[in-house]
Formats: structure tokens, C-alpha cells, sequence
């Protein structure tokens, strides 16, 4: 009886986690899936603490565009006094000097100085450049967003695929099974031939380990998936989304500006940073004004003990000043002109960088639009023809049970089945590769990222 309610209690716990096992699987449609790889990918997480790091950056920059100020405190306990010679008629023996002891044993400060920059240019440019730079990093955000983007929906795309081929193995399977069976009963009446089962069962081999293949293959691009998602790799997730699914909503057309592309924007941007890096340095030959002031009291004293007593002979002595500053500068040995020659060819190499990945994105997006034409058309005949291929097969199969086709018949049959299948599985991905390319170019593939 213990043994009974001890093998029932063991049950129901079974039972119990084969639930919160099949619970945990978790199903993800491709909008999910970009979703979360753009809030937890390790890269899109650096560049938003890069342009956090950027907007500190120009705080940094605007303090030095605001005034300082400075309190310092100093206590001096001159051990030896400095000595100087006056000449002996202040003190009524002419033709000599005499040498003085001058100061006091100890003397202290207290001062509180202010400095205001009132004309610098090239401050104010830095600033700029600054601006810039946190724009920059706004886009180096949105950049590294949109790329594990296009990487998660390709990967999709591709587990999307294999998913499609393994479907298609098991069926092929299921009809090898079928066949081998019947290749069976009709050796066993005497009316087949063991070659013909050899062939079937050589076949169905090499279905089981293309089975096996595809299997490890899904697992691996599912791990990759969950990697990128940063998701425990023991999770069991659900691709709910089709192969066959539309993502662009409407039909592309050419297109030949790009300057709205993050990329084409980054790059405007390093240009506009390299003029303003340019204009940094020329900013060099123009005068700077700057305003400085202190006010201070200073307390000379022969006893260290006097600073602590109240009384006439601790006395302290104001003083306060203002400066203005006017530095030009003359001649700095071509410094500036070096500097400026190599701004001049960064801002060249900036542009032509800029013009040749104007004409990459023109070029790659008509050979996008080529390919999601011509894969379009090839996935709807290689569609045609499969069906038509599984058509011929079953056609041939029932033949061959009526003993009306031979065994190589059939089999060439499930070779022309099987290269129709690899076509197909090869044009759809093919074609969700170039609209995801497409997707990737002209700025569509922002709609898997916002809701």
C-alpha cells in the first residue's frame, strides 16, 4: 500500500513538472524577438552608455564657458627671514649698506579669486563640436539598434526556413516508411525484389540523417536566437511567426536617396565634426579676453599664538584686484597651419568616404530589388513545382502499388521530389534575405523595432 501512494505521489510531482517545463516555453513572433534583442544586445546597450557618456562630455564643455571661483587658504612660518640691503643714507650713514631682516615669522592668507572667460572662440566652437559629438552618439544608438535588428531578422528568417525543410523531411520520411512497407508485403507475395528494398532503405537513411542534420542545425540557430535575445539558453522559445510571412507592407520601388540612412547621417555628422574640428584650429589665431579678480586678507604676525587672540596686535590686511587679459597670439612656428592642412585632408577623407557609400547603398539596393523580384517569382514557381513534383510522386507511388511502375521510376520521382523541396527552401529564404536587405536600406526595417 506504501508503495502504491509512494508511486502516486512521484506521478503527480511528474506530472507537475512536465507542466512547468512545457509552461516555460516561451513564443516569439519576429517584432518580439527584435524587440528584445534591441533592449538587452551587449551593443546597443554600450552605445547608449557611449552617448550617455557624450552628453556628460558637453557639461564638461560648458564649464569652461562659465566663471570659476576659488578659495585657498595658506599659512607660511618663515624660519629664516629673507634678508635685503639698504644703502646707508635712509638710515643716516651714508656710503655703506646695511643689511635688513624684513617680514614676519609667520604670515597667513585667506583668498577668494573668480575668472570669467569673456571672448574665446575656440571655446566656443569646442562646444560645438560637443553638440555634435551627443548627436552622434544619439545615431551610433539607433545604428547599433537597427544592425542587430537586420541580424536577429535574418536569423529568423533562416530558423524559419530550416524549420520549413525539417516539416518537409519528416514527410518525406513518412512516405519512404510507407513505401519500404509496401516494398516488404510485395517481396513477402513473392512479386519484389530485395534490391528494391535496399534502395528504399538506403534512401530512408539518408532521410534519417538529414533529419538529425536539420535538427542540430534549428537547435544551434534557436541557441543563437536566445544568445542575441539574452535569454537562458535552457529556455525553450517558439518561433511563431511563418516563413512565408509579407514584412514590407507595401511593395518596394527604386530608390536613389539615402541621406535619411543612419548610416548616410553618421557620416554627414563626422563631416560637419571634422569642419568644426577645422574651424577649432583657425579659432587659434584670434585674440582671447579673460577676466580674473581675488579678494584676500593677510595676517603678518611674529607669534604663532597671537592668530588665536583677540587684541590689537592681530591684525589682518585686506587687499583685492581685478585683471584683464588680452592674449594675441603672433607666431606659434606653423603649428596651426599643420594642423589645419591635416583637418583639410580628415574632411576629404570624410566626404569621399561619404560619396562611395552613397553609391554602395544605390548599387546594393538595386541588386536587392533584382533579387526580391526574381526570388519572388522563383518562390511562387519552385511553389508550383513542388506541388507539382508531390503530385507526380504520389501518382508514381500508386502505380508502383498496383505493380503498374517500377522501383526506379519511383525513385527518380523522389529525387525530382526532393531537388523541387531544396529549390523552394532556397528561393524562400533567398527572398526573405533581399527584403530584409531592402528593409535594412530604406530606413522599413525601424517598423520591427517600434511598436
Amino acid at each position: 500500500m506504501r508503495r502504491t501512494i509512494f508511486s502516486l505521489v512521484l506521478f503527480l510531482i511528474g506530472g507537475q513538472l512536465l507542466i512547468a517545463q512545457e509552461s516555460k516555453t516561451t513564443g516569439l513572433s519576429l517584432q518580439q524577438c527584435v524587440q528584445m534583442a534591441v533592449k538587452k544586445n551587449i551593443n546597443v546597450k554600450t552605445a547608449r552608455i557611449d552617448d550617455q557618456k557624450n552628453k556628460y562630455k558637453m557639461d564638461e564643455g560648458f564649464a569652461a564657458l562659465f566663471p570659476k571661483v576659488n578659495f585657498n587658504g595658506s599659512l607660511t612660518d618663515n624660519v629664516l627671514l629673507p634678508t635685503t640691503v639698504l644703502p646707508g643714507e635712509f638710515l643716516g650713514k651714508p656710503g655703506t649698506m646695511i643689511p635688513l631682516q624684513m617680514g614676519s615669522t609667520y604670515s597667513a592668507s585667506a583668498v577668494l579669486s573668480i575668472s570669467q572667460v569673456l571672448y574665446n572662440q575656440t571655446a566656443l566652437t569646442a562646444v560645438k563640436i560637443l553638440k555634435k559629438m551627443s548627436s552622434v552618439s544619439g545615431l551610433s544608438v539607433e545604428k547599433a539598434s537597427e544592425d542587430i535588428a537586420f541580424e536577429v531578422a535574418k536569423l529568423y528568417a533562416l530558423e524559419q526556413t530550416t524549420e520549413e525543410q525539417r516539416k518537409l523531411i519528416d514527410k518525406n520520411i513518412s512516405l519512404i516508411e510507407r513505401l519500404r512497407d509496401i516494398t516488404k508485403i510485395t517481396i513477402d507475395n513473392g512479386i519484389g525484389k530485395q534490391v528494391d528494398l535496399d534502395r528504399v532503405n538506403v534512401n530512408l537513411e539518408n532521410l534519417y540523417t538529414q533529419q538529425s542534420n536539420t535538427q542540430a542545425a534549428q537547435e544551434q540557430q534557436l541557441n543563437m536566437i536566445k544568445y542575441m535575445l539574452d535569454l537562458p539558453l535552457d529556455q525553450t522559445i517558439l518561433l511563431t511567426d511563418t516563413a512565408e510571412m509579407q514584412l514590407m507592407k507595401n511593395e518596394p520601388v527604386l530608390q536613389t536617396d539615402f541621406s535619411n540612412h543612419v548610416t548616410i547621417r553618421l557620416l554627414e555628422s563626422q563631416k560637419e565634426i571634422s569642419l568644426l574640428n577645422k574651424k577649432v584650429i583657425t579659432n587659434g589665431y584670434l585674440p582671447t579676453l579673460s577676466l580674473t579678480g581675488q579678494a584676500a586678507y593677510q595676517g603678518l604676525q611674529e607669534k604663532f599664538s597671537t592668530y588665536f587672540k583677540s587684541s590689537s596686535d592681530n591684525k589682518w590686511y585686506p587687499f583685492a584686484n581685478f585683471t584683464v587679459t588680452l592674449a594675441v597670439p603672433v607666431f606659434d612656428g606653423f603649428e596651426k597651419r599643420s594642423k589645419s592642412r591635416q583637418a583639410n585632408l580628415e574632411i576629404q577623407k570624410v566626404q569621399e568616404t561619404l560619396d562611395n557609400t552613397k553609391e554602395s547603398f544605390s548599387m546594393n539596393y538595386r541588386n536587392a530589388m533584382n533579387n526580391y523580384v526574381n526570388n519572388k517569382s522563383t518562390v511562387r514557381r519552385q511553389k508550383q513545382n513542388l506541388e507539382l513534383a508531390e503530385k507526380v510522386y504520389k501518382e508514381t507511388t500508386l502505380k508502383y502499388k498496383e505493380g503498374m511502375a517500377a522501383m526506379s521510376s519511383l525513385l527518380q520521382d523522389e529525387m525530382s521530389l526532393s531537388s523541387a523541396q531544396g529549390g523552394y527552401l532556397t528561393a524562400l529564404y533567398n527572398f526573405k534575405e533581399a527584403e530584409l536587405k531592402i528593409m535594412s536600406l530604406n530606413g522599413e526595417i525601424k517598423n520591427l523595432i517600434n511598436l
